[in-house]
């Protein structure tokens, strides 16, 4: 109690009320940073009832002040709270795996956009799944102006130099059979991406003023010749796996993947968040095509794209997954929302076409758009699907096409595996998967019923 302040005595019950309110506030402040640090490592959106915690926090200071309430209940209620902690976060669960620098690489030409060596981060496996790999591909959008990857270069998704010494791995990338139950014990890696074209571009000229390096496909082929070295080229079953840009990438160089394994190894590749459809924003114009027509010139990457794609159709076009996929013969697994978070989000509505901020809580929560904005982007998941319509018919072909509003799911413990992740048939995306990639059961493709869009 502060000097020379007098109270009178606290109420009956109310010690209870307040610790109740303590406990509320530090958990919801527990649940708030942890969320915040998912954001952070994952550029995805949520949203964050700051005014609730904020509020828990500061009612629990106040009784603190006037009350002068026991420390053995304070100490009680942040253990407590540090168990809530633990439930909710999974603490004691997180794989945080050291990054790895490619110092060689860089005698290839084999560099990000800033000229720095390219990274990646590897678990190694054990038990039954030493001979079994999981390459993941990192996303992170595309940069189709010399001034954009200007400044993409000082980012980690241009240079090496600002990427984090360690990473957590989660969803399909954990170690335990409880989060993980089929592919826990695998040799696992995530790639850097520092590059800006989905691992596609290849150009040998580097402008002495500009300093930019164009070398996407040559990183991705650098570190798949450092993880042969590594033990890959002893592989029994391998992924190639990614989100969003990295999802695309995976698509993109799926078939690439599979020459590197002989013809007895089992390859495979699961493509999340990757599936970007040739779409025209709410005032009809092509943004998104008109973005890879320049991704794809700035970084050289018809020479890296399916050639039976890019001799039937403009090479750009061959960045849909819409286009390419009919050519790619290794089998693949696709998983996305056709109400995909940042399709919805840039596709559809790009910050330029909304300068009153018109869609802005809508772009967050569903819940919140008006009856005009559902009907538009309920439209957009209409399209969605009607592209999967144009995909010749594959057997080795797999799908799990949700209806939530969300980006980057596999590697998402909430989406991946959980009592709360998105079911299609009463299956997670981790059974499902699990049941594409072993061919335990003939049925691959899962969409969603749901007629609209939801926050899930």
């Amino acid at each position: 109690m502060r000097p020379g302040l007098k109270t009178k005595d606290a109420p009956a019950g109310s010690g209870l009320g307040c610790f109740a309110i303590e406990v509320l506030g530090l958990h919801l402040n527990c649940w708030k940073f942890g969320l915040l640090r998912w954001l952070k490592k994952k550029n995805t959106q949520g949203w964050v009832g700051f005014d609730i915690v904020l509020l828990g926090i500061a009612i629990g200071f106040f009784w603190y002040w006037v009350s002068g309430l026991l420390r053995m209940r304070t100490l009680f209620a942040l253990v407590l709270v540090a168990a809530m902690c633990a439930t909710v976060f999974g603490v004691g669960d997180d794989l945080y795996v050291n990054m790895t620098l490619l110092q060689n690489a860089t005698a290839q030409g084999a560099v990000c956009l800033d000229g720095s060596p390219p990274a990646y981060y590897l678990h190694r496996g054990f038990d039954s799944g030493l001979s079994n790999w999981i390459v993941f591909l990192d996303g992170g959008g595309w940069c189709e102006s010399i001034s954009d990857c200007q400044g993409r270069k000082t980012t980690d998704k241009g240079s090496s130099k600002y990427m984090m010494n360690q990473t957590n791995f989660l969803g399909i990338l954990h170690n335990t059979t409880k989060l993980n139950p089929d592919f826990y014990n695998w040799n696992k890696v995530w790639i850097g991406y520092c590059d800006g074209s989905s691992f596609t571009g290849d150009i040998d000229e580097v402008d002495p003023g500009q300093k930019l390096y164009f070398r996407g496909a040559r990183i991705f082929k650098a570190v798949m010749d450092e993880l042969w070295s590594q033990g890959m080229q002893n592989a029994k079953n391998a992924i190639l796996s990614g989100t969003s840009a990295g999802g695309l990438a995976t698509i993109l160089n799926c078939d690439k993947f599979k020459f590197f394994f002989s013809g007895d190894v089992k390859v495979k590749c699961v493509a999340n968040a990757g599936f970007f459809i040739n779409a025209n924003t709410i005032s009809g114009t092509p943004n998104i095509h008109k973005k890879y027509q320049q991704v794809v010139d700035l970084h050289g990457s018809i020479k890296n794209l399916p050639p039976s794609c890019t001799s039937a159709m403009e090479p750009s076009l061959c960045f849909f997954p819409q286009n390419v996929i009919s050519f790619i013969e290794t089998p693949l697994f696709i998983i996305n929302s056709a109400y995909d978070a940042w399709q919805i989000n840039n596709t559809l509505v790009p910050s330029n076409l909304d300068p009153q901020h018109i869609w802005e809580h809508c772009k967050v929560r569903i819940s919140d758009c008006t009856l005009s904005q559902r009907t538009t982007i309920k439209a957009f998941g209409t399209e969605f699907l009607k592209a999967f319509d144009g995909l010749t018919p594959c057997i080795t072909r797999g799908y799990f096409i949700t209806s939530c509003h969300t980006h980057e799911q596999i590697v998402k413990p909430e989406y991946w595996l959980s009592t709360s992740s998105p079911r299609i048939i009463n299956k997670t995306i981790a059974e499902v998967v699990g049941d594409w990639y072993f061919d335990r059961t003939g049925f691959h493709q899962y969409m969603d019923s749901y007629p609209c869009a939801k926050d899930c």
